[in-house]
């Protein structure tokens, strides 16, 4: 059960960073149109859909923002339940 719990929070913080690389993605013209940034659209634009109802203010989206901090407070929360269980 340990190694489980590991080995989901390691995939929930590469896919934090993987949100990251995207914002970064979004700096650079044509950056999301390379091979690199179509494979890191098809993983994170699902994702991200769920975040669309939040406005930019000043055309700055806070989208990834909120995101990121929904995969912390879910990574807390499995913690949690590995404490609870006594893992």
């Amino acid at each position: 059960m340990l190694f489980v719990l590991g080995v989901v929070n390691t995939l929930i913080n590469a896919y934090i960073w993987v949100i990251v690389i995207w914002c970064l993605l979004s700096w650079f013209p044509n950056a999301r149109g390379t091979r690199l940034g179509e494979i890191i659209n098809r993983l994170v634009e699902p994702y991200m859909r769920w975040f669309d109802f939040i406005p930019p203010l000043g055309g700055i989206s806070f989208s990834p923002v909120v995101a990121i901090f929904v995969l912390y407070l879910v990574q807390n929360g499995i913690t949690a339940l590995g404490h609870l269980f006594g893992v």
